[in-house]
């Protein structure tokens, strides 16, 4: 374990970076450690992320920079020697075994989320065999000795469960991420406009048969 841990702060997109390396180093080992492609797909994918985001390699290269500075990331060349790839080294750095991996993995790609919502999205990482062991890995990651790197936040109004945070990006601002839509909220909030988008539609085309009717009408009078 590093000596001064609580001396590493990531940005958003470092986060992201190191996050999705934690995961596909479980979920896709055969492709483990992924080439620069590779680890720009696996943070701009759509399934297990929140927010959605569209990262450039630009931006990866420098968030794979910083990291390695930082003792999070290494380069690993490949047999051939032309297609470097990289992997993240957070376990060996915080000294952490699978289950904290995995905990701090989701909250990483997922943001804040409730005990029952770790445990669900970890299980491709950490197969939890009862929310009580999801807790006291979540105790363990709070109440570590050098640096917490999890956060307990207090429960939202109208929310039967607190949530939980990371805090590799330093302290959370609970009044940003409680005003922050989930990804649940924006799937609400598209399905709504188009239902919009829908009833519109429906109008116009019930406008544009009473049109038609109304010319056959018209027609049909002449033959009458």
């Amino acid at each position: 374990m590093s000596d001064q841990p609580e001396a590493v702060i990531l940005n958003a997109v470092e986060v992201r970076v190191v996050g999705s390396l934690i995961e596909k180093q479980v979920t896709t080992p055969e492709y483990y450690p992924l080439t620069l492609n590779a680890l720009i797909h696996a943070c701009n994918q759509i399934s297990n992320r929140d927010p959605v985001v569209s990262y450039d390699e630009k931006m990866v290269e420098r968030a794979l920079e910083s990291l390695r500075d930082k003792k999070l990331a290494r380069v690993v060349s490949t047999a051939d020697g032309r297609v470097p790839k990289h992997r993240h080294i957070c376990d060996e750095f915080f000294g952490l075994k699978a289950p904290a991996m995995a905990v701090l993995c989701v909250l990483m790609l997922r943001g804040a989320q409730t005990v029952g919502e770790i445990r669900g999205r970890a299980e491709r990482l950490y197969p939890f065999s009862a929310l009580s062991f999801v807790e006291t890995t979540l105790e363990d990651l709070i109440n570590r000795p050098d640096r917490p790197l999890v956060v307990k936040l207090p429960r939202q109004s109208g929310r039967k469960e607190s949530r939980y945070a990371h805090l590799l990006s330093g302290e959370v601002s609970v009044e940003e991420i409680e005003l922050r839509p989930t990804a649940a909220t924006r799937e609400a909030s598209a399905e709504n406009e188009r239902l919009v988008e829908l009833a519109g539609e429906v109008a116009a085309l019930r406008q544009e048969l009473a049109e038609l009717r109304e010319q056959f009408a018209d027609f049909k009078k002449q033959f009458e």
